[in-house]
């Protein structure tokens, strides 16, 4: 069974960093891209990051650009996003999730990932 574990998440000032973590068990995980997506109460659930298989790409939504960064240890089956200078807006539930077949490049859609975690939340006070 394929679990994706989420956490690292919680409440900050305007400014603060987080950095948020995403374990995976129970699949390969060195050959599979993933993603990370949040969901704000009333809204649609939208694309934050994403990173290749091996690292080597990165991904960001433009609101995000220069702030997060993601990046993988795949020796740990885990997936980081680093989170600086937030803001308000960035309060969200966020999500991980990953690709169901291995290799391939970086995917900014919800529907190109098939397995995702439980979600942490991440508060962002002004």
């Amino acid at each position: 069974q394929v679990q994706l574990v989420e956490s690292g998440g919680g409440l900050v000032q305007a400014g603060a960093s987080l950095r948020l973590s995403c374990t995976v068990s129970g699949r390969t995980f060195s050959n599979v891209a993933m993603g990370w997506f949040r969901q704000a109460p009333g809204k649609e659930r939208e694309f934050v990051a994403a990173i290749s298989w091996n690292g080597g790409t990165t991904y960001f939504s433009d609101s995000e650009k220069g702030r997060f960064t993601v990046s993988r240890d795949n020796a740990k089956n885990t997936i980081y996003l680093q989170m600086n200078s937030l803001k308000p807006e960035d309060t969200a539930v966020y999500y991980c999730a990953s690709k169901a077949y291995p290799f391939g490049g970086i995917y900014t859609r919800a529907l190109d990932y098939t397995y995702w975690g439980q979600g942490t939340q991440v508060t962002v006070s002004s």
